[in-house]
């Protein structure tokens, strides 16, 4: 006869099993820490969507109320992508000396506060200021929360949990879509700029709910020099690496923000400013629907990465982008430029969820939020020059050689993955045990 333990244990077996073979089974095993490190790396990075896009769901109202051209448009973008990669590189460093919750908690504040101070601006120069510090915040949340999610969740899984993460910039920039159709016509594009604070209290939540991941305890131990994982990106072992994942992020980055950040301008603006002239509710209703073809891309990726891999699943939706993204600057009606606006955003963006994913196996736990943050935030800098030149092509000549550019862009990213290794299957524990 078997004992109540032996029949409890047996019972739990059957419960795991069975909550295995679930869809979102994998959430419901997993240690309640992860969960908690995923909900909070999450939120992070949909309220940095939310502040960082509700500049360009204003920006044709703001041009016109400061007198902005699109050149002055786009240099206030590259702006915020150059200081992003500087606070990627800041924080990243921050966050493997001292903590992945403590960085991930500075970004957010970073970036709320002077989201809001941007609705006090009287001219170009106090905006830029003040988008230079969103940028900075911006930068540093993304590989801090990253490498949060990477470390508390199992091999198996960890390419389903960062593309869940990553998620939720579409739902952020949903949110953003939303509060700037009722907020703007109240209070104009200032009051939206206002509504940016409400990340900073996230932060209150943060610091007491969510633990540093005990990988990363264990190896802080080892560290001596701040800044001594940063020389050790360029070694032998990780130069070449280091090199290529910085490139192929520049080309993504430079793609997805030469086209994402003209989108509501170009929907918005009149013929004779080469737009489409779309009624606001029309080009909200494309800009919702887009972003739930992001966040499908987004999770989609996660799943089927952690299926066949990191490296086919990454190529197959770059050339997928490319492809879209060439159309999408030829149609102009409403229910075409929502079809391929979607599908665009699924494939232009669904593979972000695998650079997390592939840096995090590429490097071990001592550099793990450095590499990231240099090699997504570094490819910032390069991509700084997308909104500009955006604009500048959409001026002299049309909004769909500019999005041909970006396309141009996808395609060089997906070249680069033929120096780019496998990584799916990698194990953090055995490589740290290795050590």
């Amino acid at each position: 006869m078997e004992s109540p333990s032996l029949k409890h244990e047996r019972a739990s077996v059957a419960e795991e099993c069975e909550a295995s073979s679930r869809i979102f089974g994998w959430w419901h095993i997993a240690p309640a820490n992860a969960r908690r490190a995923l909900f909070a790396a999450a939120l992070g990075w949909m309220l940095d969507s939310f502040d960082v896009m509700l500049y360009a769901l204003v920006l044709a109202s703001l041009m016109t109320d400061l007198g902005l051209s699109k050149e002055g448009a786009g240099i206030l973008g590259s702006i915020t992508l150059v200081a992003a990669a500087i606070g990627g590189l800041v924080f990243g460093v921050a966050a493997d000396r001292y903590g992945r919750t403590r960085a991930l908690m500075a970004s957010i504040l970073i970036y709320a506060v002077f989201t809001a101070a941007c609705g006090f601006s009287q001219s170009f120069v106090q905006l830029a200021i003040f988008r230079l510090f969103v940028g900075f915040g911006m930068g540093g949340e993304w590989a801090s929360g990253a490498s949060l999610v990477a470390e508390t969740w199992s091999d198996e899984h960890r390419g389903k949990a960062l593309g869940l993460m990553q998620s939720s910039w579409a739902i952020g920039y949903a949110l953003a879509a939303v509060v700037a159709a009722f907020v703007m016509p109240w209070g104009g594009w200032r009051a939206v700029f206002f509504v940016g604070i409400v990340p900073a209290f996230f932060t209150l939540w943060i610091r007491n709910g969510v633990k540093e991941p005990e990988i990363w305890k264990n190896s802080i131990a080892t560290v001596t020099s701040s800044f001594g994982g940063f020389t050790e990106l360029f070694q032998r072992r990780f130069a070449r690496f280091t090199i290529v994942l910085t490139l192929m992020n520049a080309c993504t980055l430079f793609a997805w923000w030469g086209f994402n950040l003209w989108v509501p301008a170009y929907l918005s603006l009149p013929e004779e400013r080469g737009g489409i002239g779309l009624a606001p509710r029309i080009m909200l209703a494309i800009i919702v629907a887009m972003q739930v073809g992001m966040w499908f891309g987004y999770v989609t990726f996660g799943f089927v990465s952690d299926f066949v891999g990191r490296k086919p699943t990454y190529v197959a939706y770059l050339l997928a982008a490319a492809l879209l993204l060439f159309i999408y600057g030829a149609v102009h009606a409403p229910w075409l430029l929502l079809t391929v606006g979607s599908l665009v955003a699924f494939f232009g963006t669904g593979y972000y969820s695998g650079f997390a994913a592939v840096t995090a196996e590429i490097y071990p736990t001592h550099i793990r939020a450095t590499a990231q943050g240099f090699t997504y935030n570094t490819g910032r800098i390069a991509s700084a020059l997308a909104p500009f030149s955006v604009g500048s092509l959409a001026e002299t000549h049309s909004f769909r050689a500019a999005f041909s550019v970006a396309a141009a862009s996808f395609l060089l990213a997906a070249v680069c993955w033929v120096w780019i290794p496998e990584t799916r299957g990698r194990s953090m524990a055995l490589e740290e045990q290795a050590k």
